[in-house]
């Protein structure tokens, strides 16, 4: 996959939770994190879920939007959001369209078995719409609190 630092983000527009379209483009003007996750309710996804939760008003504070993205349909997302106490916006990608912008929809092999799916991955696009950072095959350990602070030095 070819690295989108230094390149203005992929354009694409997308439903929310609650079925209104979501354009990224929309959102110039404000640093943006993007972040592509498999499934709503995995352990994994759920943890990092929370965690950008817990710091959401951190996030906000520099006036950065979060955005979660995964292939999971609106209705899911919405029960994801309500169970979770999510405060920031959750994009449904059901025909992996970001995904593939993004270099994020891949082959994956879990318990011997290949298969195509979302390569946990986080973008940090700035005020001008460029992407700034990109973690790909990220962990969740730690992942947050590292995106925050590439967040605070942009400034």
């Amino acid at each position: 996959m070819t690295e989108l630092i230094g390149k203005k983000a992929p354009a694409f527009s997308l439903p929310d939770q609650d079925g209104q379209m979501v354009s990224i483009d929309e959102l110039k003007g404000k640093n943006i994190v993007l972040y592509f996750y498999p499934k709503d309710m995995t352990p994994g996804c759920t943890t990092e879920a929370c965690d950008f939760r817990d710091q959401y008003s951190a996030f906000a504070e520099q006036d950065t939007v979060v955005l979660g993205v995964s292939p999971d349909p609106a209705a899911r997302h919405q029960k994801f959001i309500e169970k979770h106490d999510l405060p920031f916006t959750l994009l449904a990608d059901e025909e992996q369209v970001a995904a593939n912008l993004y270099g994020v929809w891949t082959l994956k092999k879990n318990f011997g078995k290949e298969y195509m799916g979302i390569e946990r991955s986080t973008f940090l696009i700035d005020k001008e719409g460029v992407v700034v950072r990109e973690w790909r095959k990220v962990r969740v350990k730690d992942h947050v609190q590292e995106t925050l602070e590439a967040v605070k030095a942009l400034g």
